[in-house]
Formats: structure tokens, C-alpha cells, sequence
């Protein structure tokens, strides 16, 4: 008769929300795979708490905004950096998990492979590579085993620069197509007059701060030339006071709705966006929403990214669809004067519109992982390079 398996010790490190959620989502697999065998540790938020992870330190210490207050917090940042990897050290784990914030957790790994190099070492959510600064590809190499893609593409990308394996695993938006998507009802009402316009200037205060005059003078112009809308502005709660600020003297009103449900439900009877790229551009695309993005950044930040950026669009969504058909309007083109007719063509069936519903329909299909979800698909890379371990 064997024996049971020993305990596996498994750390993980997440310092943003989203790498939270997806870390409690893996540890939710991870358990029901090893049950009682398996201990974690590490850094995270709530949600991988009500998993049973005790953080090191609380995440929000690392919710830092701002090249000034970056410098400002250097001291703290780099302490924070040696004290997770001497933890992890300490810990010896079987296996080590970094999400997302590459800025922490990779400088954490560094330190990982140099002090203890038996440990393997996952890296869930590749950093941005094929869009700047390629070279880290062969840099990972060195302390990185396996790369965990949200994104389609990234598996290629990684084979033709140099760096370690990558699979894709998928990104965690295709589990919540039916939050995303309209029902009958929403439906008739996404068709329906007026037509409802989102506008979503992003999720930071910095961002906001950049968008939101360019963006109420746009949809000013599009009102003052006799185009009727619905607008809503989605938000965050923390984030509600900056918005109804930046908002009082915009010349057209919308109706802010706050919280993650209510977001959802507005994407489901809206009909067009205008909305800061990212993340939500992606967002946006599976919900079948014909959009113009925009971005704009202060003038150092825009200089450096104009020399490091090495991908034909910044817009998220046209990486993936793997053609250019939402409009991207950066920096000094990020002006009422262009926003306005852009978004007017989209408030009618015009072929900027058609060009985009017709694109989304294939997302699903480019995005697929088969039957298997993101997590189910990670918690499998994770026990295979852990029961791999280093050579």
C-alpha cells in the first residue's frame, strides 16, 4: 500500500486586485486537487485570504501611483522586495507562484533563484513583453520556469524571443461572458433609442485626470451637433468623488453607476464606448460594444513610450483579434475634435461599426481553452512544474 503524498507548500505572490482574484481562483483548484496536502503562503489581498492565505504584509502598502511617489516610497518598495524573498527562502517551498506586478514580483524572483535555485518558479499572467522592452524574454529565462498567457498570442511570442515556456491558460474575462452579454430584453434596449454611450476614463485617478475634459468636451461637440445619446459613466466606489469632480462642468451629464455589477449591467445595454485603452478594451470586445479608445499620458512618460512601444496598436483587444479595427486615438490626437466624429460614426450603422461587431464574433473562438477553465488550466502547470522541481 502507498503512502499519502507529503504536504506541498505552495507560495504565492499577489500585489494588485486583479492578481489577488486570480490567485484565489488557482488556489481554489490547487485544493481541490491535493485536499488536505497542501499549505499556502505568501503575499495577496481578500480574496486570496478567504482561501487561507495570511499575507505578509497588506497589498495595499504597494498602491502606488506616480513616478514621484514612486521615488518617494523607493526605501519601503525595496525593503518589502527583500523581506518577501526571504520569506520565500525561509519558507522552501514547493513551489513558488508570482501574479501580474512585475515590478515587484519579478525583482523578488531574481533574489528567489539566486539564494535558493531548487525552487521552481511559475509566473501567472506574462508581463507586456511583445509590446516593449522584449529583451526581458531571455532575461526570465534565468529565473523563470513556466509563463502562464492570458492571451492567445503569447505562447508565439515567447518562442521567438528566447524565453522560457509559456502556455496559454486563458484570460479570466471568457468565464464571465454571461455577466458581459445581454439577454433578450437588454438586447432590445441595446438596439433601442436613444442609444446608450458608455464612457470609461479609466480605473486610476492619474488616468482620470487625463481623460475626463477631453472626453466631456467630445461628447459636448457630439450633443451640440444634434446627436441624442444616453450617456453612462461606470465606476468604482472609491473612485466616485474624483469622477462627480472632474464631471461638474461637463456640458452633458451622465448617469454614473457605481460598482462592479452595475458596470456589467451597463455594458450589456450599451450601444457604444468611448473608453481610456486597457484591459477594458478586451472587456468591452467580448461584450459585442463597437468602441474609439484613448490614451494620454504626461509628456515624460508619453517621450519614453514612444521609443520603447514595438506593437502595431496600444488597444488590447486589436493585439488579440490580430487586426487593427478599433480606432486609437494617443496623446496629441487624443482631441475633441477627433473623439467627436469617430463616436458619431458608431451611434449609426456605419462600416467602422459593422467592421467591429463582425471582428468581436470571432473572439470567442481565438480566446477558446477548450472545455477546461483558466484556473483549471494553471493549477495543472503549477502541480507539473512543481513535481518537475529544478534540475
Amino acid at each position: 500500500m502507498q503512502g499519502r503524498d507529503p504536504m506541498r507548500k505552495i507560495f504565492l505572490i499577489a500585489t494588485e486586485e486583479s492578481g489577488d482574484r486570480l490567485g484565489s481562483a488557482l488556489m481554489k483548484v490547487l485544493r481541490q486537487r491535493l485536499g488536505d496536502g497542501v499549505q499556502f503562503v505568501g503575499v495577496g489581498g481578500r480574496t486570496m485570504a478567504r482561501e487561507g492565505l495570511e499575507s505578509l504584509f497588506p497589498i495595499e502598502e504597494l498602491s502606488i501611483v506616480g513616478f514621484a511617489a514612486v521615488v518617494q516610497q523607493l526605501p519601503k518598495i525595496l525593503r518589502l522586495i527583500r523581506e518577501t524573498a526571504d520569506a520565500v527562502a525561509e519558507a522552501a517551498p514547493d513551489a513558488l507562484v508570482i501574479i501580474d506586478s512585475p515590478d515587484f514580483t519579478h525583482r523578488v524572483a531574481r533574489r528567489v533563484r539566486s539564494r535558493s535555485p531548487g525552487i521552481p518558479i511559475v509566473d501567472y499572467v506574462s508581463p507586456q513583453l511583445w509590446a516593449w522592452r522584449p529583451g526581458r524574454a531571455r532575461t526570465m529565462l534565468g529565473y523563470v520556469d513556466h509563463v502562464l498567457g492570458l492571451l492567445p498570442f503569447e505562447p508565439e511570442e515567447y518562442r521567438k524571443l528566447g524565453g522560457p515556456p509559456c502556455s496559454y491558460v486563458g484570460h479570466p474575462l471568457i468565464e464571465q461572458l454571461s455577466s458581459l452579454r445581454p439577454n433578450a430584453e437588454e438586447q432590445t434596449r441595446r438596439d433601442g433609442a436613444p442609444p446608450v454611450l458608455l464612457v470609461l476614463p479609466g480605473s486610476r485617478r492619474s488616468e482620470i485626470r487625463h481623460h475626463l475634459d477631453v472626453f466631456g468636451a467630445a461628447l459636448g461637440r457630439l450633443q451640440a451637433e444634434g446627436r441624442t445619446f444616453e450617456l453612462m459613466l461606470p465606476t468604482m466606489p472609491h473612485l466616485e468623488a474624483t469622477i462627480r469632480g472632474g464631471i461638474a462642468n461637463w456640458p452633458v451629464k451622465p448617469q454614473i453607476v457605481i460598482g462592479e455589477s452595475e458596470k456589467r449591467a451597463a455594458f450589456r445595454m450599451a450601444h457604444a464606448a468611448l473608453a481610456k485603452s486597457g484591459t477594458v478594451t478586451l472587456e468591452l470586445a467580448l461584450s459585442g460594444i463597437p468602441m474609439v479608445t484613448a490614451y494620454r499620458v504626461g509628456a515624460i512618460e508619453a517621450f519614453i513610450l514612444r521609443r520603447a512601444i514595438r506593437v502595431s496598436s496600444v488597444i488590447l483587444a486589436n493585439l488579440v483579434i490580430g487586426k487593427d479595427v478599433i480606432p486609437e486615438y494617443l496623446q496629441e490626437d487624443c482631441t475633441p475634435e477627433k473623439l467627436a466624429p469617430a463616436l458619431a460614426e458608431l451611434l449609426t450603422d456605419s462600416p467602422l461599426r459593422r467592421q467591429q461587431v463582425e471582428a468581436f464574433a470571432q473572439l470567442d473562438q481565438i480566446m477558446s481553452t477548450g472545455n477546461k477553465s483558466p484556473s483549471v488550466l494553471a493549477a495543472d502547470i503549477v502541480l507539473a512544474t512543481m513535481r518537475k522541481g529544478r534540475p
